[in-house]
């Protein structure tokens, strides 16, 4: 570090330490990489490629002065779900790779006119509501993974409830008991516990018989011909319906864009530079923008910067862009790799649902978390009546559905809020500041 105490972004780590910093990140962001695809059904390969393919375009277009890894957002889950379930996956991607062209009109506005107009737009206390619904609306899907017996969906299970619960504890001991390296990867742990007690105790619980036939790695060709989606996608763009039901799942890129500000503030504060104006926020929101088209457009989930790797960086002081460049790189041989691929999908519903009990939650805190950052006074009428509106609509599962066109209760609890955010009297708090950054949002 030559005596300045960090490592700055254009120096390069000699090798052996540039591999472990790397892998470093690489399992710091895994776990909730490889969980999104999971639980929405799309492919772990897929998701692995596109999310190392996305941060080293978000390197690219940000110059590498932003050493920020991207991986599977969860804002997206219940939204894809809902569409999945009802339109097909081909729907549920267009819907993502919109939203990620949201971002990019988004950054060339901020190009021309800065960012003003997007803190009054989107004040803490419309995000913080609106993060908080995320976490509590997907609750239901947690505790139902955790207790229904994985092969019946329908059957409460005494074995399901006793993997969730090791899984919970073993996830809560690596978040809150163990130290160093093992404490950056909590999910991993937990998923990994949860995963290994369920093969020795419900065996039945593992297809062991479809990673036992699986491939140790896929050639390119095959894997692009078995695991990318760009048909499926290209068919929904021919077809009215899967345009109308992907307009669902474009409204949450206006939370998941807070959540990049948020990242971008914490990101500048751990290196002690002001990253909005240098490389500035339009190339930041211009690379996660096209990294979450791209992602959609092949068949994984849309990609968001990771706080667990801005955790990673504000523990080593080591902001390289070719360390966060080396594990985009093993992300994407890790992809090819078909064993791990199966081994993952075949991880049993109770373990996910152990985890997401606490990770849903983690998110639902986040949100209430912004509220004491920012000091929201609900003792203001206004303030109280826009959270309260955001909360109860999106909590309740407030939904619009209209002739070939239906607006789920995220999409709903965002719109209400930016419009009351706008519309109702009286006085505004004041703006975030761009040398304030907001709580740490959930980082997918």
């Amino acid at each position: 570090m030559d005596g300045k105490g960090y490592v700055d972004v254009h120096e390069r780590p000699a090798l052996g330490r540039l591999i472990p910093l790397s892998v470093q990140h690489l399992f710091a962001m895994f776990g909730a990489t490889v969980l999104v695809p999971i639980i929405t059904g799309l492919d772990v390969s897929v998701a692995l490629m596109t999310s190392g393919l996305g941060t080293l375009l978000f390197l690219a277009l940000t110059n590498g002065k932003v050493p920020n890894y991207l991986g599977s957002s969860f804002a997206f889950i219940g939204p894809i779900l809902t569409v999945s379930a009802q339109h097909g996956k081909g729907a549920a991607l267009l819907g993502s790779l919109l939203a990620g062209l949201v971002y990019v009109a988004v950054a060339v506005v901020v190009a021309k006119t800065g960012v003003r107009w997007l803190n009054r737009l989107l004040p803490p206390v419309v995000i913080g509501a609106v993060v908080t619904v995320i976490g509590l609306s997907l609750a239901t899907v947690a505790v139902n993974w955790a207790v229904h017996d994985p092969v019946d969906p329908e059957r409460y299970s005494l074995a399901a409830v006793e993997v969730a619960l090791v899984t919970l504890g073993v996830t809560l001991a690596a978040m809150t008991v163990f130290r160093g390296f093992l404490s950056l990867i909590p999910v991993l742990v937990g998923i990994v516990g949860g995963y290994a007690y369920a093969a020795l105790r419900h065996p039945g619980m593992i297809d062991a018989a479809a990673i036992a036939k699986s491939r140790w790695f896929l050639n390119p060709v095959t894997f692009v011909q078995q695991k990318l989606l760009v048909g499926e996608v290209l068919a929904a763009m021919a077809d009215p319906a899967a345009w109308l039901a992907a307009l669902v799942i474009v409204p949450v890129a206006f939370v998941t864009l807070a959540e990049h500000i948020g990242h971008l503030l914490v990101t500048g504060k751990v290196m002690e530079r002001n990253l909005m104006k240098d490389p500035g926020l339009h190339r930041t929101l211009m690379g996660d923008g096209l990294a979450t088209a791209l992602a959609a457009f092949l068949g994984g989930p849309p990609n968001t910067t990771y706080g667990e790797n801005i955790g990673v960086l504000a523990i080593t002081r080591v902001f390289s862009r070719h360390v966060i460049a080396l594990a985009a790189l093993f992300a994407l041989v890790l992809a090819f790799c078909e064993k791990l691929s199966t081994m993952l999908q075949q991880t049993p519903k109770p373990v996910l649902g152990g985890v997401m009990i606490l990770l849903f939650g983690i998110i639902a805190v986040q949100g209430l978390r912004m509220f004491v950052e920012h000091r929201t006074d609900f003792a203001d009428r206004r303030t109280m009546a826009i959270a309260a509106v955001v909360l109860v609509t999106g909590i309740g599962g407030f939904k619009l559905e209209l002739p070939g066109l239906a607006i789920d209760n995220i999409a709903m609890a965002t719109f209400l809020g930016m419009l009351l955010q706008a519309v109702l009297p009286g006085k505004r708090p004041a703006e975030r500041s761009a040398e304030t950054p907001p709580a740490k949002a959930h980082a997918s």
